[in-house]
């Protein structure tokens, strides 16, 4: 059947949205990051790509960003990849407390971030929190040499029931004919999960760590709940490196800065896309 014409007016209003605020944003931001330009004077002198090479090679803060970042991105996608898979695996069952429990874990992902911010604020409080409570010594987040990793454990909390969420569905996609031919077979329960679960869970497995990868980048609300603004060296991560620098009148070079940074994520998404064909 011939299409009427004014069918193709449908997309035209969602495609000039995303042009105007999304598209012309990005070009612009490749136009002021070639500038020295403060966001609020009305004229601006072309550096080229001086911001970027200043950027690569002498800028010790967004260097110590990057490092921070890729240690948050790392233990956050290794711990909550696992303790999503090992929730799913236990709560897997159809039954109401396997209900109610994977309702309790999934709870932390409906709360914002500065609410878990300030509730990992308390637990990390050296003086009043939780874990001094308990007795475990230390300072948590005044650790120069491990804050970044009690930040990555407040993100694993917050998380953790989301992507159990997706385990969850791809276990129940697992056909059962599958398990009864590995007992069959006399594998046993490792051997069934190694063999069985594992491998059908690739596609789960691939879309929770390219989205707990998207989280770590993102993690800028939490970081400035838990460590003020602006957080301390050991907690400064690329998000919060740009917004400073945006806030400290350097528009053009937080501009390079935002370059930079989504040119880090699509090499690490390039490289989990790699890893997950091999």
């Amino acid at each position: 059947m011939r299409r009427h014409p004014a069918l193709y007016l449908f997309p035209v209003p969602a495609l000039a949205l995303y042009l105007a605020f999304f598209v012309l944003p990005a070009f612009q931001g490749l136009q002021f990051a070639t500038t020295d330009w403060d966001g609020f004077s009305p004229g601006f002198n072309r550096v080229g790509l001086g911001n970027f090479q200043r950027i690569i090679g002498a800028d010790d803060q967004f260097a110590n960003a990057l490092g921070n970042n890729l240690t948050f991105l790392l233990a956050v996608v290794s711990g909550q990849t696992v303790l999503a898979l090992g929730l799913a695996v236990l709560l897997a069952a159809r039954s109401r407390g396997s209900t109610a429990l994977r309702a309790l874990f999934f709870l932390p992902t409906v709360l914002s971030s500065i609410s878990v911010a300030f509730v990992w604020r308390f637990v990390y409080d050296p003086n009043l929190g939780l874990l001094h409570t308990l007795g475990l010594p230390g300072t948590f987040l005044g650790d120069e040499d491990t804050a970044i990793l009690w930040v990555a454990l407040a993100q694993i909390w917050f998380h953790a029931g989301q992507m159990m969420v997706i385990f969850i569905a791809g276990l129940h996609q697992i056909p059962v004919e599958l398990y009864e031919a590995a007992h069959t077979d006399g594998a046993g329960r490792w051997q069934r999960f190694r063999y069985v679960t594992w491998p059908m869970l690739a596609p789960a497995t691939a879309l929770v760590v390219a989205y707990t990868t998207i989280q770590s980048f993102k993690a800028f609300d939490l970081i400035l709940g838990l460590a003020g603004n602006p957080p301390r060296s050991s907690l400064d991560i690329l998000s919060t490196r740009i917004y400073t620098t945006f806030a400290n009148s350097r528009l053009g070079y937080a501009a390079a800065e935002s370059v930079v940074f989504m040119v880090a994520i699509g090499v690490v998404t390039w490289l989990q896309n790699r890893a997950a064909r091999l």
